[in-house]
């Protein structure tokens, strides 16, 4: 494994094609309050992408061109928070994505866990440490742990998919995750209008 550090945007020769495994780190869970980080990006070849941000640094061209390409897949795990950080603060929606937490709620009824540490587990047979998770994600210099723990959030969404893929056509509900991840992006731009803990659709 390979992690490479970027500034503020991915370089100019630093491409992708295909599908890009993604995640975001932020300040803490209040988006609007807690800014963005970092953004992970791997292809599925087990090397991974960091691009940090120094505050009020979004404008990131190359990164908003990579991610707002319709034709290459985005896999996210719990996509509905990374979608809305990423429309709040580079100002961009995103299509074509794919969310393996809803892969999981979708197919993997017989358990709650549906947490990345947790699918990792069962699926691939490989143990995530989550000790890094509330670490300071602003601060100006990452550590190492810092840096692995990041990447191996985008490191194994690949293979995740692929697991996930079967599991959906084998349950017969391929065609209702597709219509939930497509809504993901109207998803987001709810929560960022003050609708995150409110059901539009009940009674």
């Amino acid at each position: 494994m390979t992690i490479f550090l970027h500034k503020n945007d991915l370089p100019d020769n630093v491409t992708f094609s295909g599908s890009i495994a993604i995640d975001t780190e932020t300040m803490g869970l209040n988006i609007m309050r807690d800014r963005l980080c970092l953004v992970q990006i791997s292809a599925g070849d087990g090397h991974a992408h960091l691009i940090q941000f120094e505050q009020g640094k979004y404008d990131a061209p190359n990164l908003k061109k990579l991610l707002t390409d319709d034709k290459i897949l985005k896999i996210f795990h719990f996509a509905r928070f990374d979608l809305a950080s990423l429309q709040y603060y580079l100002n961009i929606t995103l299509a074509n994505v794919y969310c393996t937490k809803i892969a999981s709620r979708l197919t993997r009824t017989y358990c709650d866990a549906h947490g990345l540490k947790a699918l990792c587990e069962e699926m691939l047979g490989v143990e995530l440490s989550k000790k890094q998770q509330t670490s300071d994600w602003g601060s100006a210099v990452l550590n190492d742990k810092q840096m692995e723990y990041a990447a191996s959030d985008v490191l194994y969404l690949h293979r995740l998919k692929e697991k996930f893929d079967e599991m959906l056509r084998r349950e017969n509900r391929t065609e209702i995750f597709n219509a939930c991840v497509k809504f993901l992006p109207t998803r987001a731009k709810l929560d960022l209008q003050g609708f995150i803990s409110i059901d539009i659709f009940s009674h």
